[in-house]
């Protein structure tokens, strides 16, 4: 029988409460550990002000004004669209590129941005996160790179596209 089991994960989700944003809410989840939700969302609101002096030092006129538009364009520029999924075809495994879909495309991001920020030690994870979250609106940084890694791996075995589906 098996079919994909859904949640009510995505109703309940409520909006953060200071920008009132599912994503960022989503995203205070997956930084929280051991359920300590506020301690996420003191981390996540330190990187925002931090964001937030940032951009109030930003010459460049095109840069976003809020905090939470970084954290917006962040996201969509770590978004994968394209990457490869392994598949067993007459005894041989290929990399086989697939598209990515929508709710999958969020959670990698979020995925490598916090792999990328926990990744790296010493400093205060506030601090870690503005500066990865302010590169990744740059299309700069860690998550940047493996985004652009993914992407690298299913142009290469583009050869193999024929066997998705």
């Amino acid at each position: 029988m098996g079919g994909k089991k859904f949640t009510s994960a995505e109703s309940q989700l409520r909006p953060d409460p200071r920008y009132g944003d599912r994503a960022l809410a989503r995203f205070v989840n997956c930084i929280m550990y051991d359920g300590k939700k506020s301690v996420a969302q003191r981390v996540i609101y330190d990187a925002m002000d931090i964001i937030q002096d940032k951009l109030g030092k930003e010459t460049d006129p095109n840069a976003p004004k809020e905090a939470i538009e970084v954290f917006r364009l962040a996201i969509d520029n770590v978004k994968p669209f394209v990457e490869v999924r392994s598949k067993r075809i007459g005894g041989a495994n290929y990399q086989v590129p697939m598209p990515v879909n929508r709710k999958r495309q969020q959670s990698l991001a979020y995925r490598w941005i916090i792999e990328a920020v926990r990744g790296e030690k010493g400093r205060p994870l506030a601090n870690k996160l503005a500066d990865e979250l302010y590169s990744a609106a740059k299309k700069e940084g860690k998550a940047m790179t493996t985004r652009d890694q993914t992407h690298r791996m299913a142009e290469a075995n583009r050869a193999f596209a024929h066997f998705a589906g």
